[in-house]
């Protein structure tokens, strides 16, 4: 089994899909695994990918952090967690739209990852957990600032003091499942929705996402001045332009994410 790689890529029409591939552990994630979801992570931002789905194989998303695989690993605990600290922030600051495709168990820093993603898409037979507090530790993976900003400080505290499994069902109902899908529904309802965000105008969209992001944190004052910022970055991409003619014309945009340059002034054009 060493031959299988532990992570999958795929790319489709913009769309890369990355897939935890050790179903035999529910894909529970060992150095490895951290290791290469770092790199492909790094990766999709250079790439030109236009979004990003975060998904497992063999019908579970993530069991969490691989503790058998952990027990042989002799660094030092802050070492094992910058592995975490690593993906964590790379997946938060994506420039590009992600997606969790959720089935089966998302538990501990995998429950994690999956609300890393901006969205995320599960089957009703989708179960979750905040385990730490069971393993006799505290949530990583960017659990604790993120459960809080989702769901509140009170329900967070539910979730994380007493680790409770909750189902696809109540995770939507607190806001931290944007749909439920049937199984039979989820691979194409997940594709449609990637496509979509894909054919969006890339820039816009990585402006939003880190406005959205950093916005809960700022005052209104720092917001607005964010929000200027990226707007000029907006106008500096032929994306704009082609808005607006689309518009004009009654047709859909197609986007581009290029930089709009004028063309070098003519010398022989310039004033004396």
């Amino acid at each position: 089994m060493t031959d299988v790689p532990a992570l999958l890529a795929h790319d489709r029409d913009g769309v890369r899909t990355l897939t935890l591939n050790r179903p035999h552990r529910k894909n529970a994630i060992d150095r490895a695994l951290w290791a290469a979801l770092r790199d492909a992570l790094s990766q999709a931002a250079r790439d030109g990918v236009r979004a990003l789905v975060l998904t497992g194989a063999g019908g579970a998303f993530s069991s969490g952090a691989d503790l058998t695989a952990a027990a042989d690993d002799t660094r030092h605990p802050l070492d094992k967690v910058r592995d975490l600290n690593e993906v964590a922030l790379l997946l938060h600051e994506l420039p590009v739209p992600s997606i969790a495709k959720v089935t089966g168990v998302a538990v501990g820093a995998g429950w994690n990852l999956a609300l890393g993603c901006d969205l995320v898409v599960a089957t009703p037979e989708a179960r979750f957990s905040q385990i730490f507090t069971r393993r006799g530790l505290s949530p990583d993976c960017g659990g604790s600032w993120l459960l809080p900003k989702l769901v509140g400080l009170q329900q967070a505290k539910r979730l994380a003091l007493l680790a409770e499994t909750i189902d696809a069902e109540e995770a939507r109902s607190l806001g931290l499942v944007t749909w439920v899908v049937p199984a039979e529904e989820i691979d194409k309802y997940v594709t449609d929705l990637a496509d979509r965000l894909a054919a969006g105008p890339p820039v816009a969209l990585a402006q939003t996402k880190a406005l959205l992001n950093e916005g809960t944190g700022r005052t209104l004052r720092e917001a607005l001045a964010g929000e200027a910022r990226a707007q000029t970055v907006n106008f500096a991409s032929t994306d704009v332009t082609e808005a607006y003619a689309a518009f004009a014309e009654k047709r859909e945009p197609r986007f581009t994410g290029r930089w709009y340059r004028q063309p070098p002034e003519d010398p022989s054009c310039a004033k004396q």
